[in-house]
């Protein structure tokens, strides 16, 4: 449900993702003079301060930061179900060496703020979600995840403190029309809801409205793989829960995914997990 990553020494980063039905609740302890960002790119959360007796609450694509230099501030939350957050924790020492040349256009840096509380709630803009999404969807080889969300953590510490509205507007103005970030996520859904027989890229393009070139390039930026490449990881993990759940045999489960063969489905089941459905069925049996 949550990973901490620990960036740096004074940089930690938690992904939350409550894909579940329930509120679940969440509790860590939080070193004075840390600086807090709080980030939903889905659902919302309730942080909770002094044994309940102050709630914020953190809106769908919403930002919250805190921070309070004479009090700690625990990590108290409850997270809605079909909710995904990213935390992240710096100190203020390491958070003033980011910005040692030009730090008077942050408010909680200003000489007359800088030892006082404060607190403040943003939107998350389309950039923002765009890295917030690949966050949730990290492919990468394992060696360099640590290295990875290093990159992305201060990426979203950028935009969250870019005073122009349009930070990518020049490298790719595809990426700051919201209205195409959202027929990608349309994209994503569509082929999903499809997995079984999935659309043509160029029919996929249609449907959603946009040129196949921008529903290449968008895709690859906001969920880090081609179309068919994260439908792929989609198909056997949904079959590994099928296979989980102990009401499908394997050519069922195969069948369910859109393989008309069941050597195809072996073939795929054990690239993406370096075992036979089969096997993997044993191994569960074996454990229970």
């Amino acid at each position: 449900m949550e990973e901490e990553i620990k960036i740096d020494e004074d940089f930690i980063l938690i992904r939350f993702q409550n894909n579940t039905d329930e509120v679940l609740t969440f509790q860590r302890p939080v070193q004075l003079g840390l600086i807090q960002f709080h980030f939903s790119l889905k659902g919302n959360a309730n942080y909770i301060f002094n044994q309940g007796n102050y709630v914020l609450n953190l809106k769908e694509e919403k930002a919250l930061l805190f921070y309070n230099t004479e009090k700690e501030l625990p990590l108290n939350v409850q997270i809605e179900p079909k909710t995904w957050l990213i935390s992240i924790f710096v100190s203020i020492r390491k958070f003033h060496g980011l910005f040692t040349t030009d730090a008077e256009h942050i408010p909680f840096l200003s000489k007359e703020n800088q030892d006082k509380k404060y607190y403040n709630e943003s939107d998350i803009s389309p950039s923002m979600a765009i890295v917030l999404n690949q966050m949730f969807h990290y492919n990468l080889n394992p060696s360099i995840k640590n290295l990875y969300y290093k990159g992305k953590g201060y990426e979203l510490l950028s935009l969250f403190f870019n005073r122009n509205e349009d930070p990518n507007a020049e490298q790719c103005p595809f990426l700051v029309d919201e209205e195409n970030v959202l027929k990608i996520k349309k994209a994503k859904e569509i082929i999903i809801a499809n997995m079984a027989e999935p659309p043509g890229l160029q029919e996929l393009a249609d449907q959603i409205g946009l040129t196949l070139k921008k529903l290449k390039m968008g895709f690859k930026q906001i969920y880090g793989d081609t179309v068919y490449g994260f439908l792929f990881d989609h198909k056997m993990d949904y079959a590994r829960k099928l296979l989980d759940s102990g009401s499908y045999n394997v050519n069922e489960v195969g069948l369910k995914i859109g393989y008309s063969t069941g050597s195809h489905f072996i073939a795929a089941f054990k690239k993406k997990f370096g075992t036979t459905p089969k096997k993997y069925l044993m191994s569960i049996n074996t454990n229970v």
